[in-house]
């Protein structure tokens, strides 16, 4: 094991980009999933607001975690994916989402 440590100030930065609600989740749908239409998206997360889920994908966009594929089609056609850096930080959630179903699929 590395006894490396990040910059306290890296990794502040990075969790405090990705925390919140939804944020993870929506990363992970798309990891799953593949590139999703908005509508798919929000569908596929079930509970969240569109104004929500609008500010989050802006968010990961701004990141550069999440790309969005605009189409001037009637009606447009938006579709959101995980770009190079999307999948590098997706890849984080395989250990935690072992995790989650230990701890709650298990009887």
């Amino acid at each position: 094991m590395s006894t490396k440590k990040p910059k306290s100030s890296s990794l502040e930065k990075l969790l405090n980009q990705i925390s919140g609600r939804w944020t993870m989740y929506i990363l992970w749908i798309l990891d799953n999933n593949g590139s999703l239409r908005f509508g798919e998206l929000g569908r596929e997360v079930a509970g969240i607001s569109t104004k929500v889920l609008t500010e989050r994908l802006r968010k990961l966009e701004a990141m550069g975690v999440v790309y969005r594929d605009y189409k001037a089609t009637i009606p447009p056609e938006v579709t959101y994916g995980l770009t190079e850096r999307g999948q590098e930080l997706s890849r984080t959630l395989d250990p935690l989402c072992e995790l989650a179903s230990r701890w709650y699929d298990s009887p």
